[in-house]
């Protein structure tokens, strides 16, 4: 696969869907303003993996360090949204690490295991549970985002855990957050089906995760996506994800009419999103650090 490299300083348009390789931030700032009516994304979460890569997002020893990280991320991606923009975002919580350092493989879940794991953060014990999916959004929320909904991410076929003193957790969130009061949204696209007939869509979504062969980690769900994209854009606008991974948001805005920013900083994860989305080699391009 062949890419286009960037190395000149300044904005990079684009006339079609596009997979940027680098950095989350260093390409978002070279996006142009508002040159995209939806975000769909969901940022390595905090100590649950080691994707084997320098500075990696989600290992930062501090809570707060990575809170701030993806605050910094994030107010890049709002000047990228345009006015009437929707932002999706799906964050993930966990437990503090007791300080070890490392976390064994559960017997049900061997992906879990890992080298290293930040520290327990200042105030909390172990065994607590991090709440990291509230404290990112009302910090996103100081920082000018409107917080519209949180939605439960309820998963029926949810990975069995080895434990005994806690339920088991099912469920992710999923935040809704505006860059105004007012904004794009089609409620009719996404209307639920009932006895009674059709009413508003409810805050509690039950999706199934599913695999995709060639990613080593959790993908998200195209049925989880594809409400955001319905809801938040028309034919031909532009959904971002500056976490693509294996591209699945680019799928869904495809199947869906709608144009892809995909951001992705693995180069094995651009050759898998490429291959999937059928892009051509001019729809790759290599943002310089």
């Amino acid at each position: 696969m062949k890419t286009e490299k960037v190395n000149k300083p300044g904005l990079i348009h684009f006339s079609d869907s596009v997979i940027f390789e680098g950095d989350a931030l260093t390409a978002l700032q070279q996006l142009p303003y508002e040159s995209v009516q939806c975000i769909v994304t969901s940022p390595p979460y905090w100590g649950l993996r080691d994707y084997a890569f320098p500075d990696q997002i989600g290992l930062e020893p501090t809570l707060p360090q990575y809170i701030n990280r993806l605050q910094t991320i994030f107010a890049e991606a709002r000047r990228v949204l345009k006015e009437d923009g929707v932002f999706w975002l799906n964050i993930g919580d966990g437990y503090t690490s007791g300080n070890r350092g490392w976390r064994a493989p559960d017997k049900k879940n061997p992906a879990r295991a890992m080298s290293v794991r930040p520290d327990t953060p200042e105030g909390l014990k172990p065994k607590d549970l991090l709440g990291i999916p509230w404290r990112l959004a009302l910090a996103l929320q100081d920082d000018g985002w409107y917080l519209r909904a949180d939605i439960i991410w309820h998963k029926p076929n949810v990975t069995p855990e080895s434990v005994k003193d806690r339920p088991t957790r099912a469920h992710e969130y999923l935040f809704m957050f505006t860059k105004a009061e007012k904004y794009f949204y089609d409620q009719e696209s996404i209307m639920e089906e009932n006895s009674y007939g059709r009413r508003n869509r409810r805050t509690v979504w039950s999706v199934n995760t599913q695999a995709f062969p060639g990613a080593h980690f959790a993908t998200f769900p195209p049925a989880l996506i594809e409400p955001c994209v319905k809801a938040s854009t028309r034919p031909n606008d532009y959904v971002l994800d500056p976490f693509f991974g294996s591209g699945t948001a680019g799928l869904v805005a495809q199947q869906l009419g709608r144009r892809y920013v995909g951001i992705e900083l693995h180069r094995e994860y651009v050759e898998l999103a490429a291959e999937r989305l059928k892009a051509e080699e001019k729809a790759i391009v290599k943002v310089a650090a």
